[in-house]
């Protein structure tokens, strides 16, 4: 599961790039530089006076790409136990979720105010902080021991100092 956490942020980076050629899932209006120029037949009701909007999929793509190295480097560097890198990409990705169901205008299901998607990734973020908890605090199976295992006489196989054949 570790291995597919980074694979799946990039996955979604990718996706992006979809967002922007459909001119889909982008933010509310912005008058600042970066601005996305979006066809009046896209815009959501109620904004079509205005003509540049907040490219949140390029945000995203950034984001995406960015955790992505950051998981690899922290798999690489840190002695993490597994699931550990995948409960960290559902916690990230989940805040990074929430921050941009703020900025988004398109059309959703809102509850109490809020889009319904800020609601689940809230619940994610928690759902994967306590599991990267959870992960880092289990204790790791024994490892067998290798002396039982061998037959009288024999020296255990311990993985070292074995020769290709």
């Amino acid at each position: 599961m570790d291995a597919v956490a980074p694979a799946l942020l990039v996955a979604q980076a990718v996706g992006r790039i979809g967002n922007y050629f459909n001119q889909e899932l982008f933010g509310g209006p912005t008058s600042l530089p970066g601005g996305l120029q979006i066809a009046p037949q896209f815009r959501p009701a109620g904004y079509q006076a205005y003509a540049t909007f907040q490219p949140t999929f390029l945000y995203e793509l950034i984001f995406d790409l960015a955790f992505a190295a950051l998981l690899v480097w922290l798999g690489h560097h840190r002695h993490i136990r597994p699931p550990g890198l995948f409960a960290l990409y559902v916690s990230g990705y989940s805040a990074f979720r929430i921050f941009e169901e703020s900025l988004r205008v398109d059309p959703s299901e809102h509850f109490l105010g809020l889009r319904l998607n800020a609601y689940v990734a809230s619940v994610l973020a928690v759902a994967g902080v306590i599991w990267f908890l959870r992960a880092q605090r289990s204790r790791p199976a024994a490892a067998p021991a290798a002396a039982a295992d061998a037959a009288p006489g024999q020296r255990p196989v311990t993985g070292q100092g074995r020769s290709a054949l």
